[in-house]
Formats: structure tokens, sequence, C-alpha cells
């Protein structure tokens, strides 16, 4: 701001010098301070305009509806009231409304279980016989051995004694492959939209259902339909424990030694747990127990020095009951194995009722082939 000040002095002026300075100077002072106002107005006005403007930009920013709300803020309103009082006390509710996973239409669609690919099974129990039994596989029906049923008849004789003819008898033993087959409906639907492999799952079921089926013919099949087990042939010997209701020491020992040595050097025992579990408490008149533990990993358990193999389908200790087997079972006992486990998909006999038929099928046979490599005990006095 820029500003003259001029003072003049005329002739014939009778006015004081210095009070027309003073004079001079105050109307400047007043000229300086209207300028100065004036300026300052001004500004202010201009940066109320721009304060203004910045304002009302952010209302109207504030004032656009929402992407996600309602345009009507009376829930705004009501949650902001609820808000305050809630600040002022604590145990005032303005308004409760709960949702609840327990009820679908109160919010249980709002809250999906979660699927996964695991699968809970029950356990499936097997009865180990193939792994003591002789396996083979066969390309036909049945299959026949060779049986010698009697040696020669040799006799001592004097010098010059004519010598006397003999020969061996033979015989043959057929076993006979048995078809054990089922089949299962799976709608396509399922088979499509599961999020778990629905196929692989009918499949896993459909052995250890058959696996389970052929454990319990091994042991007690009686045929014709059925493999001939364990406890069935005929001529398996059978050794009476000596007690009507329980199996006693003195009867084990006796037992083991029906057996000629060959068989015994080879033998096992066959029993399931419950019946293990009664033997493991016998001792000897030291107190020693019978049963020992497997000293090393993947090695079983003896009773009186001969391996115990637990077998599920075994019969419990009970009264004319046989819940012992004891021998050499790679020579007694033979498995032929025909056909394993087949599955045939057809997705065509049920294709107008949207499903699919899986059928299964299993051949095997299995029989006594050296009865006496093996012994049975009965509970039993007589």
């Amino acid at each position: 701001m820029r500003s003259n000040l001029k003072i003049e002095l005329k002739e014939g002026n009778d006015a004081d010098p210095a009070a027309l300075v003073t004079k001079a100077l105050g109307d400047f002072q007043l000229a300086f301070d209207a300028r100065l106002k004036d300026v300052e107005t001004k500004t202010a006005s201009n940066d109320n305009s721009k304060l203004a403007d910045r304002l009302d930009k952010l209302e109207a920013k504030a004032g656009r509806p929402s992407l996600t709300a309602d345009n009507d803020n009376t829930d705004t309103k009501l949650e902001t009231k609820a808000f305050a009082d809630y600040l002022r006390n604590p145990n005032s509710v303005l308004e409760t409304k709960t949702l609840r996973v327990s009820s679908d239409a109160q919010g249980g669609y709002l809250a999906p279980v979660e699927f996964t690919q695991e699968f809970i099974r029950d356990l499936v129990l097997f009865s180990p016989i193939r792994s003591i039994a002789t396996v083979k596989p066969t390309s036909f029906a049945s299959v026949s051995l060779l049986k010698r049923t009697a040696i020669t008849n040799s006799k001592w004789k004097g010098e010059l004694a004519d010598s006397e003819e003999s020969e061996p008898a033979f015989g043959g033993l057929e076993i006979p492959t048995r078809e054990i087959n089922t089949f299962v409906d799976v709608s396509n639907q399922l088979l499509q939209d599961s999020a778990a492999d629905v196929n692989a799952e009918v499949r896993l079921a459909l052995a250890e259902d058959f696996g389970q089926k052929e454990g319990v013919s091994f042991v007690s099949g009686s045929g014709p339909l059925q493999p001939r087990g364990l406890l069935t042939h005929p001529d398996v010997e059978t050794w009476l424990s000596g007690n009507a209701t329980s199996v006693t020491v003195s009867g084990l020992t006796e037992f083991i030694y029906r057996l000629p040595a060959f068989y015994r050097n080879r033998g096992t025992w066959l029993m399931n747990g419950l019946t293990l579990a009664s033997l493991r408490m016998l001792a000897n008149t030291f107190g020693q127990p019978f049963w020992q533990p497997s000293l090393a990993l993947g090695q079983p358990e003896t009773l009186l020095g001969y391996p115990v193999l637990e077998i599920p389908d075994m019969p419990g200790i009970a009264a004319n009951a046989t819940p012992i087997l004891f021998g050499d079972f790679k020579t007694a006992y033979r498995i032929v194995d025909r056909v394993e486990l087949s599955t045939l998909v057809n997705p065509y006999s049920l294709a107008t009722k949207g499903a699919t038929r899986i059928h299964a099928t299993r051949r095997v046979g299995a029989d006594v082939v050296q009865p006496k490599a093996i012994v049975k005990l009965k509970i039993a006095t007589a």
C-alpha cells in the first residue's frame, strides 16, 4: 500500500506550521486505517468464501446415498441413539434382535457347515489266515491235489527169504472255488455332485465286506457254497480241555503235544482277543506267566514258547466251544484264488432312474489238505 503525504504552506497563511504538520499526519493516519480495514475485510471475505465452499462440498459428499445401505437413515439414527444410550447406561438396551444358527430362518442359512472329503469308517476286523496258510492262484474252477494216503509195507526178512510186494496208496483232494457277490446302486447325482469320491468309497466298502466274509469262512465255513473252514473239517483232531468251562495249564500242555514234533515245532496258536486275555493270566507254580510279550518289533507274542495270532472270528471260551487252534497251518490249510475282487460298473440298466449299479464278484476256494498238522481244543470234560 502506497500513499503520498503532502504539506503545503501558503503565503499569507497565519496558521502555525507545527499545527499544520500535526493535522496532516492525523489525516494520513485516518486514511491509512481506513484502507487497511478495507483490505482486511476483503481478505476475510475471500477466506470465508473458500471455507464455505469446502464445507459445502463435504456436506454434499456426506449426503450421497450409500451403495450398501438404504437411503433412509432411520436405522443410523436408531443405532446412534442406542449407542449413546448405552454409553450413559450400559444396562439399558433400546432394542434387541437376535440371529441364531439353531434356526435356519433366523440365520442358520448364513452359517453353512463345512464338508470335507474324509469319511469316518467303522473298523473292519479281518482274520489274518492268509498270512499263515499256503495261498496259490488258479485259472480253473477247481484245483485237484494229489494225496498219498499210505506208504509201502516193507518187512524184515532172513537170509535168502523172498521179499513181499507192497505199494503206496494215493488219493485226490479237490478244492472248488466259491463265489461271493453283491451289487450297489448309487445315484448319478451323488456320483456327480458329492465333494468326496463316492465311487472309490463304495469300492473300499465292498473290499472290506468281502475280506471280512472270507475270513469268517476260513475259520468256520461249512460249504457247499462257502470255502471249508479250519474248525469244520471232520478229520481235524479235537482235544478236550479237561474243564467244562475254562482252559487249564495242564490241558494246554497236553494239547500241543498231540501233534508230531515236525508240525509242533512249526506251530502257531489261533484264538480271539478275549481268549488271549484270559490265557495271559495263567502262570506256573513259580508265578511265571506262560504268555510272553513280543521282544522285537514285528515279532508275535508267544504262549508256551509258540507264537500267537489273534483271529477275531474264533469262538470265545464257553462250554462245548472250540476257542483254540494250534498247529502248522502252512502245511494244513490251502487257499486258492480264482478271481480277485472284480467290480463292473453298469450305468445303463438303471439309467431311466438316474442310478448306476456297481457289481462286485470274488471267487476263492479253501480247505484243509493235511488235518494231521493241526489240532483244536474243545471246552469240555468228555
